[in-house]
């Protein structure tokens, strides 16, 4: 196995400003407000709210004119001590024989949305957006709140409950399985539970092979 470790990271950036990633890496970038330009190999993406980026290599990143909060996902080798930046860092193991994706898509629950006990077919960061959710995994329970990250290792059988009150959403990054492109990677852990009606719905905007 190659150990790798996912960092969540949140910038925040003015206007006009900008950020040198110069680190060569699989990377997602994730527009919270404001809006960016993503300069990396000689293409450059503008991002709007609520939109994402991924690339592989070292790139430019400048803020609009209302400058941009930004979510930012890395997957690294391992190499010791965590970046003194992230908000977040989980070790991950994977298999270098095997082909790896990475995913990253927003979830929205109504007012009193379920996600029924399941597990996923690989690991991820997640970002409350708003609302808040009350995880329950392994006899242990938190409540998240907006702009808080959390894991989920993806094998670990998880209850989530969305606030009753309002709506709530995050954003994710997951590193799955490559033949997993364009599939779910939810399995639910009660037979009872897979045809129960599902009020959560997805965006999509990363599902990339990548190479780690």
């Amino acid at each position: 196995m190659r150990t790798h470790a996912l960092e969540f990271f949140r910038d925040q950036i003015t206007a006009g400003a900008g950020l040198s990633l110069s680190e060569p890496c699989p990377r997602v970038l994730y527009v919270r407000s404001g809006s960016l330009t993503a300069r990396s190999n000689a293409v450059v993406t503008t991002l709007a709210p609520n939109s994402a980026w991924h690339g592989e290599r070292s790139c430019e990143v400048a803020a609009g004119r209302n400058g941009a909060e930004i979510y930012r996902w890395e997957l690294r080798r391992e190499s010791g001590a965590a970046d003194s930046a992230s908000a977040l860092r989980a070790p991950l193991s994977l298999d270098p024989k095997l082909a790896y994706l990475m995913r990253c898509d927003r979830v929205d629950f109504p007012p009193g949305g379920i996600a029924y006990t399941h597990t996923h077919r690989g690991p991820g960061i997640r970002c409350l957006l708003s609302g808040e959710i009350r995880i329950k995994v392994s006899g242990a329970e938190h409540l998240v709140r907006p702009g808080e990250a959390w894991f989920e290792a993806g094998p670990d059988p998880v209850l989530a409950l969305a606030s009753e009150r309002e709506p709530t959403s995050f954003a994710r990054v997951m590193v799955l399985p490559a033949e997993l492109r364009g599939k779910s990677s939810i399995r639910y852990v009660l037979p009872e539970d897979a045809d129960k009606p599902k009020r959560q719905t997805y965006q999509l905007f990363v599902d990339d092979p990548i190479d780690c």
